[in-house]
């Protein structure tokens, strides 16, 4: 009888999304938002290699995480984790008509197939410069996945690995005891992501980061927050909460280097279109059709066209640096330190709808 109650659904207590929250106010001696610094360095716990940058990462999606993304993001000391559909080729040509600088601000992205792991041997082989891995797959808690990091983690004793996606402590330092340096953390918080809906599979992202972040850190780890940013505000608590890199796809969609055409509708609007990698578009791109056995959990939209990506990067940035000086962190490192989070009930005024300009 106490084996069948023991194995019985229990219930948490309530976990919070950034909705759920504001970063209370605090005396501050800075006097301008261009005092705030940044840029950070960080040294990882497997690979001995060093970063240094604003540890903001482009998503490895079809439509953000690409090659001309990465030229303008690198242009402002930002990350772009490129997406795995790009050919060996494709691959030997960007690397010889771009420079280290965008070169040593790129993760290549695999997942976990044996194709998969002999186009990333080949591609890493051919470019040198090339130091960040990432391993991505929806499921992080799989067996399987587990070993395929340990598995790159010998083939590449001194690349940064980055892998995930999981959303538990314990599946943190998993993941960071097997070679992993960087655990990206986020289930089904996505603006193209369906994973809750059609599964009921999921976790609160800000307390994700709150609770694989301190994971992390006692093994000498790092953490991505993965998804769920729709403001500037957004990525500010996500660093508040103790991300050493905050990854973004729909704040960086809908750009010129975004990827796809730009479509103009009938109302003269201008839209480009942006998808799940896990959605019906991405799965008949790459494999076809979608899998009998399996269901789509993205979805495709449309974004409106938002022009150079530059506005954008400055938009979240300038937030980011406001958001230091209303608590006094003179640098980003500075920033969790400085923060406590209030709960709310209500997060803005919208009479005047959800703008923001």
């Amino acid at each position: 009888l106490f084996h069948i109650f023991a194995a019985m659904p229990r219930i948490e207590e309530i976990k919070l999304d950034f909705k759920d929250v504001l970063i209370k106010p605090k005396r501050s001696t800075i006097r301008s938002r261009a005092d705030v610094n940044l840029h950070i360095s960080y040294k990882f716990r497997n690979s001995g290699q060093r970063y240094s940058g604003i540890p903001i990462m482009a998503s490895n999606m079809d439509t953000v995480g690409n090659f001309e993304m990465a030229i303008a993001l690198a242009e402002h000391g930002l990350f772009t984790c490129i997406h795995k559909h790009y050919s060996v080729d494709e691959w030997k040509t960007f690397s010889k008509t771009t420079s280290r600088r965008v070169l040593s601000n790129i993760a290549i992205s695999s997942g976990t197939s044996e194709n998969d792991f002999q186009k990333l041997v080949e591609v890493l082989g051919l470019v040198k410069d090339i130091r960040f891995i990432c391993l991505d797959v929806a499921n992080g808690y799989s067996e399987h996945f587990v070993n395929y990091v340990s598995r790159v983690r010998a083939e590449f004793p001194e690349h940064t690995i980055l892998a995930g996606n999981v959303v538990t402590p314990e599946m943190v330092e998993a993941l960071i005891l097997k070679g992993a340096d960087i655990i990206k953390v986020g289930i089904g918080p996505g603006s193209v992501c369906t994973t809750r809906v059609k599964t009921g599979i999921g976790y609160p992202q800000l307390s994700a980061i709150l609770e694989c972040a301190e994971a992390a850190h006692g093994l000498g780890g790092h953490v991505i927050s993965d998804g769920g940013c729709t403001t500037p505000g957004d990525v500010a608590k996500a660093f508040g909460a103790g991300a050493d890199f905050v990854m973004l796809g729909g704040m960086f969609a809908g750009h010129n280097q975004s990827g796809g055409d730009i479509i103009t509708k009938k109302d003269g609007s201008k839209v480009k279109i942006f998808y799940g990698m896990s959605s019906d578009t991405a799965m008949k791109k790459h494999a076809g059709e979608v899998a009998e056995y399996r269901a789509s959990e993205g979805k495709t939209v449309e974004v409106p066209y938002r022009g150079d990506v530059e506005g954008t990067v400055l938009d979240i940035l300038g937030g980011i640096r406001s958001t230091c000086t209303y608590v006094g962190a003179s640098v980003l490192e500075e920033l969790s330190k400085r923060t406590t989070f209030i709960r709310v009930s209500q997060q803005v005024n919208t009479i005047f709808g959800n703008r923001t300009k």
